[in-house]
């Protein structure tokens, strides 16, 4: 039977149910089942962890187990001044105090003996008579699998049953919203989007670079700061962290995407948009567009919005609908659909531009499918630039979005476009 496995937002979402359970019912902190999320090396296990505390503005405290000794959970033994009895000195780095996660992380890399030293926080959570973790700490376990040649070690049965144990999976659309949010180089965004495959590959030689969530989010900053590097260093900085194999292919794409038309030129209506041929040149204008839209001044920005919504319109609108989901990614969690984004005065801006009617009415039919989830995701896009979709079969989202767009936030923006969205 095959294992269900869990997006990084779904293992989010559990882990916020089980903060939110243990602060509202303390006592039940020992029969919560510590979460352990095991991955292939990269996928971004202890970052989603970071990520969630930052979020929440709780505390992140990582253990990294196979670098630890018993005695740092049973602590060194002190002689007491009567000579018949030891204290045992526990290490400062258990919390004793707030809230937060405790990740043990790298759980399958060490060996039995710290496994067993493990057994009483994981359980009881305390370490014998001197330490109990506060009731607002969750703790939260990680690991590689053996099957992706990463150094591990079997769990043992019985610290195996004090987990709820999550397999987690890459999944390239949420990576992509985590990307945007982040701010990283709109580039390798582009190129993932285009070459999906590309994004989590360990077919080729595993003791060099290969490519992973984690190598492309570090050839993202060396792209972004690259500026003093001639063009063979960097080359062989990006094969050096995702492998031979996708460095070529990036840096093609970026030698393609280097060809466009400058695109806050674009945005800013100093040059006239003229529509690039090629897939790739496509794929790298619409990632690129969503990552200057709102850069500059307040007034700059409205220009750029206008601007931006105008080349949407003459897109088609796979690239349309991608460009402005990645634009609006910067507000919103990759869960959160649509209607909500503008209930909640999210990206509010753009879509009050007196430009976003027009692009309604070009594309509101295929944004309706793809927030409903019935189109195919964008990172698995083909041929199919000018897919049309049957309106009959989306009365449903359409209906969705035009209350929402009307509902007081919008509606003065969407005049003459009501039946289309």
């Amino acid at each position: 039977m095959n294992e269900k496995t869990a997006t990084i937002s779904q293992a989010t979402q559990i882990l916020k149910f089980q903060l939110q359970l243990l602060w509202d019912k303390p006592t039940l902190a020992k029969e919560i089942g510590p979460c352990l999320l095991w991955g292939s090396p990269g996928i971004g296990k202890s970052t989603l962890i970071k990520d969630l505390c930052s979020e929440m503005g709780i505390g992140f405290i990582d253990i990294r187990l196979s670098q630890k000794e018993p005695v740092d959970f049973s602590g060194i033994p002190v002689p007491l001044p009567a000579g018949n009895e030891v204290r045992w000195l526990l290490s400062s780095e258990w919390p004793r105090q707030g809230r937060g996660i405790i990740l043990f992380d790298e759980l399958s890399s060490c060996d039995r003996s710290i496994q067993t030293a493990a057994y009483e926080f994981i359980l009881d959570r305390k370490l014998g008579q001197e330490y109990k973790l506060p009731d607002g700490w969750l703790i939260v376990g990680a690991g590689n699998k053996s099957t992706d040649k990463a150094v591990s070690m079997p769990i043992s049965s019985a610290l195996a049953n004090r987990f709820c144990h999550i397999e987690l999976q890459a999944d390239l659309n949420q990576w992509v919203h985590w990307a945007v949010n982040k701010g990283l180089n709109p580039d390798v965004i582009a190129f993932l989007k285009y070459k999906p495959e590309c994004f989590f590959n360990m077919n080729g030689n595993l003791e060099r670079g290969w490519p992973s969530p984690r190598s492309w989010d570090r050839v993202a900053i060396a792209v972004e700061h690259a500026g003093g590097l001639s063009p063979d260093a960097l080359a062989i900085i990006v094969h050096g962290l995702v492998g031979v194999g996708a460095g070529i292919e990036f840096l093609a794409f970026r030698k393609n995407a280097a060809e466009l038309q400058d695109i806050n030129a674009l945005l800013l209506g100093e040059v006239e948009f003229k529509m690039p041929q090629r897939a790739d040149q496509l794929y790298a204008l619409s990632t690129g567009l969503a990552y200057y839209v709102y850069k500059g001044t307040a007034q700059e920005q409205e220009v750029r919005m206008t601007n931006f919504l105008r080349i949407g319109i003459q897109l088609s609108s796979d690239f349309a609908v991608m460009s402005i989901t990645n634009a609006i990614a910067k507000f919103t969690s990759p869960t959160e659909k649509l209607t909500e984004r503008v209930k909640t005065g999210m990206g509010s801006a753009l879509f009050a531009n007196p430009k976003f009617s027009c692009w309604v009415d070009k594309h509101g039919d295929v944004w309706a499918h793809h927030e409903s989830g019935s189109v195919q995701k964008s990172n698995q896009m083909t041929n199919g630039l000018n897919r049309k979709v049957p309106k009959s079969k989306n009365s449903n989202s359409l209906g969705g979005i035009r209350g929402a767009l009307s509902g007081g936030h919008l509606s003065s923006s969407l005049n003459g476009s009501a039946g289309v969205i």
